[in-house]
């Protein structure tokens, strides 16, 4: 006489595909995963995405209640094995969550030269072939992605330090945060899913005692935040973000993306963004403080 096995629990484990463009740090991403105590698989096949979360829901009394799939991309047929698994998962009550790294062009192209290896995709043609073939392959993927993280000026200390920010007490609040200051000269940040332009406010640049300071310097962010406006507009957003909260809590979406800018990011987007940051934690909400380019000048 035999047992039947029992069911597996996809409700009881945790599922992340981890994917991207090549060179933006998969790798790190995965090692941190896997310091932070979660079942790794790398490289895996897209077909095998269903069979690898089975097994790990029948493992879950031996402990494995958090898998993460690393997927690359090797060939076109990549995109629709890709989207084929995720429905069958869907489709037997899984929820993954797909955590995309991705970097600019020139990031990229950087990082394979400092390694001396060609780009994947590449073939006979330059690497940036290679890179927009790829870039073009996983759009629609990128666009659907629950968590886009760009790495393209994080060395590989700062991007472990942010995956773990995202991953790390994944059983507290139900929506992290990241509320990044930037500044527009070095560009929009990839990964930002709200972005907010703080140059309608004074910039301290211009006040000689302040030039050198920041925002998190408490001059600095009295200056901003005592100027005409600067209060207001963080009242407004956080109003604004009430209801957007409760709609991405209700999409099971546990990770966005606030970007406030302004033109070097040291002085109003830093002010603003630690405004902002102590607003919006709270209870169901854990907001995590990012200065992307802070110290740059």
């Amino acid at each position: 006489m035999t047992t039947a096995s029992p069911e597996p629990d996809s409700g009881a484990t945790e599922l992340v595909i981890l994917t991207g463009m090549s060179g933006a740090g998969r790798s790190t991403a995965a090692n941190v995963l896997e310091d932070l105590g979660w079942y790794v698989v790398d490289n895996l096949p897209p077909q095998l995405m269903l069979p690898m979360a089975t097994l790990a829901a029948q493992a879950t009394g031996e402990g494995v209640t958090r898998v993460a799939a690393v997927i690359d991309v090797r060939s076109r047929i990549f995109f629709a094995a890709f989207r084929d698994a995720l429905q069958s998962l869907r489709g037997m009550g899984w929820a993954p969550r797909v955590i995309f790294v991705d970097a600019t062009d020139e990031a990229l192209v950087r990082r394979f030269e400092s390694v001396r290896r060609p780009h994947p995709l590449q073939g006979q043609g330059r690497m940036l072939d290679g890179i927009i073939q790829e870039r073009e392959l996983l759009g629609d993927l990128r666009s659907e992605a629950d968590v886009v993280i760009d790495t393209s000026g994080l060395n590989v200390h700062q991007l472990s330090a942010k995956v773990s920010q995202i991953f790390a007490g994944s059983d507290g609040p139900r929506l992290r945060i990241a509320v990044m200051s930037f500044g527009f000269k070095y560009g929009i940040p990839l990964d930002a899913d709200l972005v907010f332009d703080m140059r309608f406010l004074p910039n301290p640049f211009w006040i000689p005692e302040l030039r050198s300071k920041n925002g998190t310097d408490l001059a600095v962010s009295s200056y901003v935040m005592n100027k005409r406006g600067a209060a207001e507009f963080v009242d407004r957003v956080v109003d604004l973000m009430q209801p957007m909260i409760l709609g991405y809590q209700r999409e099971g979406r546990r990770y966005i993306t606030l970007s406030v800018g302004c033109t070097g990011g040291k002085h109003r987007s830093v002010a603003v963004a630690e405004a902002l940051a102590r607003r919006l934690n709270g209870e169901d909400v854990a907001t995590i403080l990012v200065h992307r380019d802070l110290g740059r000048e």
